[in-house]
């Protein structure tokens, strides 16, 4: 599973506002202002300054983005860094063959001699932020158009990414908040030398696999460990084996304690991405048009990815990532429609525009908000079908490997043909070596049959838009019964084996290229996916500016409730408290607010990929070898829920006392609240966690690697 998840800035900053606890993804350089008092009330312990400093150690040291689509967590003072099992899934697998299949079977290094470098693995540490709205703003005005504004903006935030980055050390990011109404700069440190300290096997890590994605209750063991390197001074470096462990300005103690109901906990991350300020249209959109074809795109490529995978344990490495990443989207954009409909979050969004409509139509906002929402609804009517067709076919680009191969490696054996024979000479080696890893991540059998698949998906339901011409084309001829073009196209294509490939780089001819078949269908989906009409591009044009408008007239109007943009993989603090969901008959707890090895015992299914367990832990729990890891009521503790506000990006997060000590470890949300990333629901909402014991419990009784937790600092 990978999951793949704010702030009150400058405007409101003096607004007084009722606070909901457990709803919103705050800024730290805010907290002291906006959070402290609140947070103090339910259980901080901790002062602003220790969470976030500038000049000082604190919390936010020891939090990194990892891999940048995850968070991950320091827990000692050599580097020692704690994130999801799927957030490492990558670079396990890569790691991973069918001799030594780490995935499977999971892998501890008994000294940092062991540790493994994957090819490609960084880790992002936050070194500060800083308010640029004012000059962001000061170089737009109202009669740019979108694109004339954004290349004002992007000129503007390259000086300030210059300025900010000390010649190369860091890197500076400015992001947009509020639609565009304020920007903020973060700058940032990376490190590129992290290596795989420890997972657990597949049958802990991924426990419950697809079925129990975005379900409660959960029993997953879903961690996986890794160590950051630099240079003799502590200096991010490039790999090398004279690197040494990192020295950590701040590394989180772990708590032994365990938790229980009403327990303050914040989390600390790197929240991807929320919708809330999202039009009511936006949301009908998605939920009848963009998230259908998502899922029935997302199935058909799993459904032909599994039938290979099953075959044997080489296939099943092959694609196994991606198949992961797939099937989370799959199931999320399904809970997505089931949960935005059963709430009718649109009805609610669309009775809060027409409040702000009938604002914006007084006289004296008029002139600057009259039209907002009629422009909004407008472009959405005009691109419904669009999302449609852009779902299904991104669908096809994001599951078949020859889907986008144009411009890939494609693109790089276009630049070879056309280069001289010293520039070819120099290209060789590196393209030799991108062929080869691509072709290790694609089993050609099962290539044909996605992109056959695909094909015809698209072609047959994507059909309330324009269709790529060539896609029109060949289904017009066949049927929509795209197999044997497929089969064809691989057989004459370049592309239709790695040794193709190599053939083509001691021979390179332009023109080769450029007829081959899965090259030129590929170069027509994309030039397809990417072009729009005239009429789109106005009314993408307009429904940026007004899209912009509403949000600043929502807040100037105070009809939105909510006080802080939405999360864009900027690192952000939520707090809450421990907190159960009602009883529940399949969770063998005394209260609905953690899982038990007993009750993921009681879920084993000898043999089956997703609920089978290794025979030590059967035997362990039998024998209640839980050691100093036992729950004061003797079980041992699986994972636990929270209500704080989280999303993808978020993985990896760790959950933090009142003492800022680590507790837990969040992987996802519950499914009854999957409109979260558009409406924030306080009754329903939760956060799943791993319970930390049950981490440490896993390293050092079941997998017998207590050095690891040697190295951490554990507070009883």
């Amino acid at each position: 599973m990978k999951k793949l998840v704010l702030t009150l800035l400058s405007a409101v900053l003096l607004t007084p506002f009722s606070l909901k606890a457990d709803e919103g993804m705050w800024f730290l350089m805010f907290i002291e202002r906006l959070n402290h008092r609140d947070m103090q009330k339910m259980g901080l312990q901790l002062t602003s300054e220790e969470i976030y400093s500038i000049n000082n150690h604190s919390l936010k040291d020891a939090i990194v983005q990892f891999n940048g689509g995850c968070t991950a967590e320091v827990i000692s003072k050599d580097g020692l860094v704690l994130t999801n099992h799927h957030c490492g899934y990558d670079a396990i697998a890569e790691l991973s063959s069918a001799e030594k299949n780490y995935l499977k079977d999971g892998y501890w290094a008994a000294n940092k001699k062991g540790e493994l470098k994957p090819s490609s693995l960084f880790v992002r540490f936050f070194v500060r932020m800083d308010d640029c709205t004012k000059r962001i703003l000061g170089v737009v005005n109202d009669k740019m158009t979108e694109a004339e504004r954004e290349k004002a903006i992007n000129a503007e935030i390259a000086k300030i990414e210059k300025e900010n980055n000390e010649g190369g050390k860091y890197v500076v990011s400015v992001r947009s908040f509020f639609q565009g109404n304020e920007f903020y700069y973060f700058v940032y440190q990376d490190y590129k030398d992290v290596r795989l300290v420890g997972t657990p096997p597949e049958s802990l890590g991924k426990f419950g696999g697809d079925t129990d994605n975005w379900e409660w209750p959960r029993h997953t063991a879903d961690f996986s460990m890794f160590r950051i390197y630099g240079d003799a001074n502590g200096n991010p470096a490039e790999y090398s084996e004279k690197n040494v462990p990192l020295k950590p300005k701040h590394y989180l103690p772990v708590n032994l304690g365990g938790v229980k109901e009403n327990d303050f906990a914040m989390i600390l991350g790197y929240p991807g991405r929320t919708n809330r300020w999202m039009p009511a249209g936006g949301i009908e959109q998605n939920v009848k048009f963009a998230y259908p074809a998502w899922v029935e795109g997302a199935k058909t490529g799993m459904d032909n990815m599994k039938k290979y995978m099953d075959q044997n344990a080489a296939l099943n490495l092959i694609y196994a990532s991606k198949y992961a990443s797939t099937a989370n989207y799959w199931k999320n954009r399904q809970g997505m429609i089931d949960a935005l409909t059963k709430f009718e979050t649109a009805k609610t969004k669309a009775a809060q525009e027409a409040k702000f409509n009938k604002w914006a139509n007084k006289a004296e906002n008029k002139a600057k908000y009259g039209t907002v929402v009629e422009t909004i609804n407008k472009y959405y009517a005009l691109t419904n079908e669009k999302s449609r067709h852009d779902n299904y076919l991104q669908q096809l680009l994001r599951t078949s490997g020859m889907g986008t191969i144009s411009r890939s490696l494609g693109r790089q054996l276009e630049n070879y043909a056309k280069a001289d024979a010293a520039k070819r000479s120099q290209m060789l080696p590196m393209l030799t070596e991108m062929a080869e890893e691509m072709y290790k991540e694609m089993h050609i059998p099962a290539e044909r049959d996605i992109l056959a698949a695909q094909l015809a998906l698209y072609a047959t339901k994507a059909v309330g838009y324009p269709m790529a011409p060539m896609v029109k084309k060949i289904g017009e001829a066949n049927n929509n019964n795209f197999t044997s073009y497929v089969n064809a196209a691989f057989d004459m294509s370049i592309f239709g084996s790695l040794d193709r490939v190599k053939a083509f780089l001691q021979f390179p001819s332009e023109g080769q290229l450029t007829n081959d078949p899965l090259y030129v269908l590929s170069a027509d989906l994309i030039t397809h996916f990417n072009s729009k009409s005239d009429e789109i591009a106005k009314a993408q044009n307009d429904f940026g500016a007004a899209f912009r408008l509403l949000v600043e007239g929502l807040r100037e109007s105070k009809i939105a409730t909510i006080k802080y943009p939405d999360a864009n993989s900027t690192l952000r603090l939520t707090y809450g408290k421990v907190r159960s969901l009602p009883a529940d008959k399949r969770n063998d707890a005394t209260i609905n607010n953690y899982t038990t090895l007993a009750g993921q015992v009681k879920k084993y299914k000898k043999g089956d990929a997703e609920f089978d367990l290794p025979a030590r832990v059967l035997e362990m729990n039998a024998n209640k070898e839980f050691g100093r890891y036992a729950d004061k009521d003797g079980s041992l503790h699986v994972n636990f829920l929270t209500d704080n506000d989280i999303t993808g990006g978020n993985s990896g997060s760790p959950v933090l006392n009142g003492k800022g000590e680590l507790i837990g470890l969040a992987f996802d949300g519950n499914i009854e609240a999957m409109a979260g990333d558009v409406i924030f629901d306080k009754k329903l909402q939760r956060t799943i966690n791993v319970d930390i014991r049950y981490v440490l419990w896993v390293i050092e009784n079941f997998a017998g690697a207590k050095h690891i937790v040697d190295e951490m600092t554990l507070v009883k």
